[in-house]
């Protein structure tokens, strides 16, 4: 199923927010690191909180937690090996945001 038809059928939708100044992401790594959550949890916490809407989460899970019983469980080589395999990815191509 793609990705696109997972989010049609449950509800669920998906952003893509440029633009972060790094004050702000910097809280939102605080914000992450304090409740012990993803960057995407602590984000829609803070957008829920500036929204008027509270802390607390909608009933369903908007991340997923079915892949949590796999982190860290990576060797510090294989760790490496991916980093190295991501790399070009890490790479921006500013005319795909203009």
């Amino acid at each position: 199923m793609h990705a696109n038809e997972s989010h049609k059928k449950t509800g669920l939708r998906q952003l893509t927010i440029r633009g972060f100044d790094a004050p702000l992401e910097r809280r939102i790594r605080q914000v992450a690191r304090a409740d012990g959550t993803s960057l995407n949890r602590a984000v829609m916490k803070l957008l829920r909180r500036g929204a008027g809407l509270g802390d607390a989460e909608p009933d369903r899970d908007v991340v997923g937690d079915s892949l949590d019983h796999l982190f860290g469980t990576w060797t510090e080589a294989q760790g490496r090996e991916f980093e190295e395999a991501v790399r070009d990815l890490d790479e921006i191509d500013p005319s795909l945001w203009s």
